[in-house]
């Protein structure tokens, strides 16, 4: 999803950009995942269709955004964790209360924060409406860098982060 564009338009207005970092999580064997115990209320949203969002809270504090990625049936995502902002960058500073326009969409927190992507989206359909994403761009792979997930307890060494080597807008 690399080079994906996201966008979201509110009331407020529109905010989007380029994807720049994800993770990718999958249900069998993989312990950071939501889907490692099956399908829960929580959960159900991963396991199909493709193209909707899975939104949720974590710590008290923070929306997530990921992206539904496998067919009916079975369980994967992709944690959108930065975006290179391009649109509705005034927007995104005051929901983010950073007048400098820095850190505005370099972590999922902030991103979700700065785009108003809350639990109201979860299960959005992303091919359709006010939230969406479409293929805009790609990187070669030299330009990919693949690590091991942050910020995780199960399946740590797994390199199933991928970001866009040396762009600003990447989380730390």
């Amino acid at each position: 999803m690399l080079g994906c564009s996201l966008w979201h338009t509110t009331p407020d207005g529109q905010t989007g950009g380029v994807i720049v970092e994800t993770e990718g999580y999958l249900e069998q064997g993989d312990l950071a995942s939501h889907a490692r115990f099956g399908k829960t209320p929580r959960s159900r949203v991963l396991f199909g269709p493709p193209g909707r969002a899975y939104v949720y809270f974590i710590y008290g504090m923070h929306h997530l955004f990921n992206v539904v990625t496998e067919y009916d049936g079975v369980a994967g995502a992709v944690l959108i964790r930065a975006l290179e902002p391009l649109e509705g960058l005034d927007l995104m500073k005051k929901r983010r209360a950073r007048p400098d326009g820095s850190n505005l969409t370099n972590g999922p927190g902030r991103l979700c924060q700065a785009m108003e992507i809350t639990l109201e989206q979860n299960e959005a359909d992303l091919t359709r409406g006010p939230l969406g994403i479409w293929r805009k761009a790609s990187f070669a792979d030299s330009r990919v860098e693949t690590t091991p997930r942050i910020g995780v307890i199960g399946s740590v060494e797994e390199p199933y982060r991928f970001t866009v080597k040396d762009n600003p807008f990447v989380s730390r």
